[in-house]
């Protein structure tokens, strides 16, 4: 859904551009810039739901933006800290970020696979149990942080499913974008190419699905009341 508004298509180019900086630099360097492009990412991006909301935003919207702000301090953590310091910080405010976008997603739980076509919930719960049965043994202290995370994160994906079709691609690829992080850090010996460039693109690509998506529900159904069944 590109947006209609002259200001929200200029915020739209300058995070696609700032995005398409960020993915090169991934591959091809400097390092140095790596950070700084990705901390402003997702303000971009929150730039573009601003310009591009109806007013008033509403609740969906207005959880959507405290999602990507902890998303952005998500991304922050790595300058805050150092180690596994600055890792557990990452997980903790991703985790919120998760926390937030279910009880977003959560009125429209009868629009989604947990109530409709529940066949299509078996890939998801197949994909977290693998996700966990592969991490799990090397996690030691961290376990029961990361099976909170892994289902939570499942959870909105399957939520996702109920607000539209972008909406649930973009939880999807969020799915797959932290499982890619959690198998690096938690499956010795597995090796992925280019890590950094499928994490970040994965990434990017999620939330800027769920943002354009909620957009489009907004400017097709501002009016549409969330199921309570």
């Amino acid at each position: 859904m590109i947006p209609h508004a002259p200001l929200a298509r200029v915020a739209l180019l300058f995070f696609g551009l700032l995005s398409l900086a960020h993915l090169v630099i991934q591959v091809l360097g400097p390092q140095a810039w790596s950070r700084p492009t990705q901390v402003l990412l997702m303000p971009a991006l929150a730039l573009v739901l601003v310009t591009a909301a109806r007013r008033p935003r509403g609740r969906l919207l207005g959880l959507a933006l405290l999602a990507l702000g902890f998303s952005w301090l998500g991304d922050s953590a790595p300058g805050l800290a150092t180690g596994d310091t600055a890792f557990l910080l990452m997980v903790g405010f991703f985790l919120v970020a998760q926390v937030v976008f279910v009880v977003a997603f959560w009125p429209h739980r009868a629009e989604s696979v947990l109530r409709r076509r529940r066949l299509l919930l078996v890939p998801y719960v197949a994909y977290v149990a693998a996700l966990v049965w592969i991490c799990a043994p090397h996690t030691g202290g961290l376990l029961v942080p990361v099976l909170l995370y892994g289902l939570l994160l499942g959870l909105m994906a399957v939520l996702a499913t109920g607000m539209g079709p972008w909406v649930a691609a973009g939880g999807a690829l969020f799915l797959v974008s932290d499982s890619l992080i959690a198998l690096n850090a938690f499956a010795p010996g597995l090796e992925l190419p280019q890590r950094d460039l499928l994490v970040m693109s994965t990434y990017i690509a999620a939330q800027t699905l769920i943002v354009l998506g909620l957009l489009r529900r907004q400017r097709d159904a501002p009016d549409r009341e969330p199921a309570r069944s």
